[in-house]
């Protein structure tokens, strides 16, 4: 039965990290499109446009924040190592496991539960952007869906380094993963 609800997460996982890639990868060639047309517009076309710069903002939230998704699912997100590669292998671990809990926490209740009342509070209340007059709502709708991803990538490698605790290893290999659509 374990078998199976781990394949089925294996399936679903992998669903998730192609919607993540797809959503990041699709933000960041807005982006790129957007900044372009300001700069066309204002050096070549000299006629500055007087949406560009609010949408490039927006995206770049989006982009940094399900960025850091990202990076923590393929195990390349910032971490201070001078300390931790000098600790014993057993007291890494529980660091880890310290560290991604802490990660895991901070993400559910304020990304995923505080992102969610910011998203709800700014749609009811109406809250529009000054130049693109969009529902200020769907820009922080970034918070708690990067804090979805943040807080599932942490809780599952949380229990990779409790299971090698468990089971008396003293390293769990961390490999950077290649993006999902990545050839091999």
């Amino acid at each position: 039965m374990f078998a199976s609800i781990a394949r089925a997460y294996s399936v679903i996982r992998r669903w998730l990290d192609l919607f993540l890639d797809g959503l990041v990868a699709f933000t960041m060639g807005a982006l790129v499109l957007d900044v372009t047309w300001q700069v066309i517009t204002r050096f070549i076309l000299r006629n500055p446009s007087s949406w560009t710069e609010e949408l490039a903002t927006f995206l770049l939230i989006w982009v940094g924040l399900l960025g850091s998704s990202v990076a923590l699912q393929r195990g390349a997100h910032l971490g201070i190592d001078f300390f931790v590669n000098r600790m014993k292998p057993k007291t890494r671990l529980i660091t880890e496991v310290f560290v991604f809990a802490s990660v895991a926490l901070f993400s559910f209740l304020v990304l995923v539960l505080g992102g969610a009342e910011l998203v709800d509070v700014t749609l009811t209340t109406g809250q529009v952007s000054p130049a693109l007059e969009i529902k200020m709502g769907y820009v922080y709708l970034a918070l708690p869906i990067s804090g979805a991803f943040l807080t599932l990538y942490s809780v599952e490698f949380m229990i990779q380094r409790i299971i090698a605790l468990i089971r008396g290893h003293t390293m769990v290999e961390v490999k950077v993963k290649p993006p999902v659509g990545a050839l091999d």
